[in-house]
């Protein structure tokens, strides 16, 4: 698995940001707009740097580059907002290199140095002779499809073809039957070449548009972090930092959407097509919120032309509108999906990022298959569930004697394998639906006391835990204190040679199945709140703990837990007295920043099974209707975006990369969406989705229920964004 570019692509990164940096600034993309907005300079620059050589094949006297290193460069684009149709004509070379020949080779060459500006024409112009063209008032090279012949348009230009437009683009509606035209390639292979080149374009587009989004985010942080209101900057506020934490994580996912869609076309994935067509709609709407919540951060300034952020959030609409309505691409890809739409796609190139997970995690889950289907009977999996309720004591023994319970953690006995095989291991369970956090929480308590218990502890309890035969539970929060953990307020105050624990805790799941409680107490009321804390294992069989069920509407049971007068000796205590938060952050290093693309994965194959099963008014199934498609390719997009954003934390944790929030932003994200999704999905398969029929029908209404929770588990949703405000765009601190 990697997410850096390689150390060329990295250099190439650098070159063009420092040029961008230095000729694409806010005064000449003013000045640009007051002409016929390419600025002539910027464009021979990039041709000197060879931009516009990037696709063109080094037989031809390009570059040879790949899709990959061309969505680098319009990255970096985007986030100067570099005026002018730069994907258009780094793709309007290739064609003409590749289809033009000799003949043309002129052309290429005044093309390729910037002395030309070209562009194309996405539509056949067969059907649609007068249309939209991305600077169509500068561009001089127009290239074209008319049914099965490719075009080369000579277009005389001028700024007396542009029109007022939304962002001051060249813009310009071409009658293209009208113009000089040159066949340039008249077969099949020509016109699928010009079809691959519509599809790259969308990526370039959406690279571009990812780039801007993020840069827009960027602008709005670095002002809510200046800007006071009430005394305080205004980015302390979760009304103002939340939003723009939203739009981070809908811009990342949109960037990493770009590169897996090139990995898909260049591993030949049946699906790259539809990511092709997912990447473009996604970016398109990602980009524009960004850039209008950043706007909405800096208030009337915002609206002011001597601010920047206007430029971001009129070119964010505009770039990609000169194609159509990209909510089309949406249909798009709901009829490639699922209506078996095929699509010519590019010659990608070498692609660097790669998102595959290695043979050890495949071997790990075939393991994991095989001893699933050799230890698991038709009535345990009746039992499966995905919370405490799934817990299988028999299943759990088998898997500690299979060495299968701690995967990763040599520190339990488990074997010794790579974060992205212990990841996958957790993924192999949750597809056959034994996703009980009985198991994990066993994890965390056990690592907590192999590193910070005593000697007693890890005989009396460790042992048993590693074997299989005693599981824990968390004892965290409180009635009062919610996710400020810190705010614990159950007592432990020492009695003889040990401790006498008093309080109340919320949330206990598992307390009634559980042999044991990860207890986090309150050891000094006179110190400030987190530097009072003391953690101990209790037993949940001493007297004075009592256990009073809570059911939720999610199907699962969670607890009250009372301590009174519960007797613990000092070697029951894990760390120094007042050490907890230090304890505690031993349990945090198993935190590893997972998604819920599993159960989200789930719940659009079941919605699917169901649309191909419910008919539709008329003839047909509903999986036949477009707006049906649409729904389901849109939650695949949030599936896709919830795995891109959980492998990238992992990846980060697993090559010691900056902690960028990361985690937060896969577990925030993944839970919002995923009810978003069931919302959404429990609507479209209606009214049967309203019923607990085994199967499909089961699954999508369960979902609805469950993915309330996942956004409180683990801390909410709210505290997650706070963290990634702060720790990915540089926020003021927005928790007390």
């Amino acid at each position: 698995m990697n997410f850096d570019l390689s150390d060329e692509q990295e250099m190439v990164r650098e070159t063009f940001a420092r040029f961008f940096d230095e000729t694409s600034t806010p005064q000449a993309i003013r000045e640009a707009e007051a002409g016929d907005a390419v600025d002539r300079t910027l464009w021979r620059g990039l041709g000197e740097l060879g931009a516009f050589s990037l696709r063109v094949p080094a037989e031809a006297g390009g570059l040879g580059l790949g899709t990959f290193d061309a969505a680098v460069v319009m990255e970096e684009a985007g986030r100067t907002l570099a005026p002018g149709p730069l994907a258009e004509t780094i793709l309007a070379a290739r064609l003409i290199a590749m289809l033009g020949g000799d003949a043309h080779a002129q052309m290429l060459e005044r093309v390729v140095t910037g002395e030309t500006v070209a562009s194309l024409a996405f539509h056949d112009i067969a059907e649609r002779p007068v249309q939209f063209v991305a600077a169509g008032a500068a561009a001089e090279l127009v290239v074209a499809r008319r049914g099965s012949e490719i075009l080369l348009l000579s277009n005389s230009g001028g700024t007396d073809k542009a029109e007022p437009n939304l962002a001051s683009l060249a813009l310009a509606e071409l009658d293209l039957a009208s113009l000089e035209a040159r066949v340039i390639g008249s077969d099949a292979a020509a016109t699928e070449l010009f079809a691959a080149t519509v599809e790259e374009w969308k990526l370039l587009i959406a690279a571009a548009l990812a780039g801007l989004g993020r840069q827009a985010l960027k602008l709005a942080a670095a002002y809510a972090s200046e800007r006071e209101q009430f005394g305080q900057p205004i980015g302390q506020f979760q009304g103002i930092s939340h939003p723009l934490a939203d739009c981070l994580c809908e811009v990342d996912g949109g960037r990493l959407l770009v590169w897996k869609a090139v990995r898909d076309i260049a591993d030949g994935n049946p699906d790259a097509g539809a990511n092709v067509s997912l990447a473009a709609w996604w970016n398109a709407g990602a980009a524009s919120r960004a850039a209008s919540q950043a706007l909405q951060t800096f208030g009337g300034y915002g609206l002011t032309t001597e601010y920047d952020i206007y430029l971001h959030t009129l070119r964010a609409k505009a770039w990609p509108l000169v194609w159509g309505d990209p909510e089309r691409w949406l249909e798009e890809a709901g009829r490639r999906f699922y209506g078996g739409e095929r699509v010519s796609l590019p010659n990608v190139g070498q692609v660097s990022v790669d998102f595959d997970i290695g043979e050890e995690a495949r071997a790990v889950m075939a393991e994991i298959d095989a001893f699933m289907a050799a230890n698991v009977t038709p009535e345990m999996r009746e039992r499966f569930h995905y919370s405490w309720e799934g817990f299988i004591p028999e299943l759990h023994k088998k898997l500690a004697e299979a060495n299968l319970l701690f995967v990763g953690i040599p520190e339990l006995g488990g074997r010794k394998v790579g974060p992205y095989a212990t990841s996958a291991a957790r993924g192999a369970f949750e597809k056959h639906g034994y996703n009980n956090p009985a198991a994990s929480v066993a994890e965390m308590v056990g690592l907590t006391i192999a590193r910070a218990g005593s000697a007693e502890l890890k005989e009396e309890v460790l042992s048993k835990i590693m074997a299989g035969d005693a599981i824990a539970s968390l004892g965290y929060s409180e009635p009062g204190s919610g996710s400020d953990v810190f705010a614990a307020k159950t007592k432990a105050t020492p009695d003889g040679n040990g401790w006498r624990i008093d309080g109340t805790k919320m949330f206990t799941s598992g307390a009634d199945i559980t042999d044991y409680v990860l207890m986090l107490t309150r050891t000094d009321p006179d110190v400030p709140k987190h530097k009072g804390l003391t953690m101990f294992i209790v037993p949940m069989s001493a007297d004075g703990v009592t256990v009073q069920p809570v059911y939720t509407f999610q199907d699962e049971r969670t607890n009250i837990t009372f301590y009174d007068n519960v007797k613990v000796p000092d070697s029951w205590r894990l760390g120094e007295v007042n050490g907890g938060v230090r304890t505690m952050s031993v349990a945090l290093e198993l935190e590893h920043a997972g998604s819920f693309a599993g159960p989200m994965e789930f719940t659009v194959e079941a919605a699917e099974a169901l649309a191909r099963k419910i008919k539709a008014p008329g003839r047909g199934k509903l999986i036949d209707e477009p707006r049906a498609r649409a729904r389901l390719a849109r939650a695949w997009a949030n599936v896709e975006v919830s795995l891109l954003l959980e492998y990238r934390a992992l990846w980060a944790a697993a090559e010691k990369k900056p902690n960028l929030a990361y985690g937060p932003m896969a577990k925030m994200f993944s839970s919002e969406k995923f009810l978003e999704d069931a919302r959404d999905l429990l609507e479209l398969t209606a009214p049967l989705s309203l019923t607990k029929r085994k199967g499909a029908a089961a699954l999508v209404n369960q979902s609805y229920r469950h993915a309330h929770g996942t956004r409180i588990y683990g801390g909410t949703s709210e505290v997650h964004r706070s963290m990634i405000a702060e720790r990915a765009l540089g926020m003021p601190r927005t928790r007390a």
